[in-house]
């Protein structure tokens, strides 16, 4: 489990976060959601000890993330950002082995093990049979899978993603977030994942963390936390949620001008 008590973060005399709590448990899928500016990004980089909190206190299972050191970080937490550039000179079975690094020593060569481990996580996204082409040659919703596929030979048990379908069509959209949700009822991760479009959220994450100017506005559940009473505000917009027979789905519409 990744939990977070009382986390604050400024950036100079700018708060951008204020006393949040969060628990991303597992077998379960997290989402972060928010206005931009809310401080999704900023907590899930705290999360993963990028950042450090002005207060609180993060906690990977029992133990509080700070006493770990780099190598048993990268050993519990895997990590898949945004700013990945597209244009690297690497095969995908490279790119996916980097996630090894954190399970040798130092300079040390891939192990037969560490060939293994890349490979089951190429064929658990789909994406073995392209583990000897450039990374660089592969579209955006290839690149994302094969990203994870590098989160996932790092062996680690919790999984953070921020905006894992950013610039990626509809299709890839759903097809990456059906994976994550996947690896967590099969493989026990916890994860949590930052989230733009909130009916992707309520589609694919099992519990929603709502944020605004840094503070919680809700918790709970997508059909909890989703609501027009708690959106409206936050967002600016008109909201109208429209029930179907095992879910819903949210359609918005520009507020009325005073």
């Amino acid at each position: 489990m990744i939990s977070g008590s009382g986390i604050s973060f400024s950036y100079g005399p700018r708060n951008v976060l204020d006393h949040v709590d969060l628990q991303a448990r597992h077998g379960e899928v997290l989402g972060l959601v928010g206005p931009n500016g809310s401080g999704k990004s900023t907590l899930l980089r705290i999360l993963y000890g990028s950042l450090s909190p002005r207060t609180g206190t993060v906690m990977l299972d029992h133990t509080e993330l700070h006493r770990l050191n780099a190598r048993e970080l990268a050993q519990t937490v895997s990590v898949v950002v945004q700013e990945t550039p597209g244009d690297l000179p690497l095969l995908v079975s490279d790119m996916v082995l980097l996630g090894r690094t954190p399970h040798h020593p130092r300079l040390g060569r891939h192990t037969a093990r560490d060939e293994q481990a890349a490979a089951e996580a190429l064929e658990r996204v789909g994406m073995l049979s392209r583990a000897d082409q450039s990374f660089d040659r592969l579209s955006g919703g290839e690149r994302q899978r094969v990203l994870i596929a590098r989160a996932l030979a790092q062996e680690a048990t919790h999984l953070l993603l921020d905006e894992p379908t950013n610039h990626l069509d509809i299709r890839y959209q759903h097809e990456i977030l059906d994976l994550v949700r996947s690896l967590a009822r099969n493989s026990d991760h916890a994860i949590a994942v930052v989230l733009h479009d909130l009916n992707l959220a309520a589609a694919y994450c099992d519990r929603l963390l709502l944020l605004s100017q840094g503070r919680v506005i809700a918790s709970g559940t997508p059909p909890e936390v989703l609501t027009p009473e708690n959106l409206e505000p936050v967002y600016r917009i008109g909201v109208r949620r429209l029930e179907l027979d095992d879910s819903f789905h949210l359609a918005f519409r520009p507020s009325s001008p005073a």
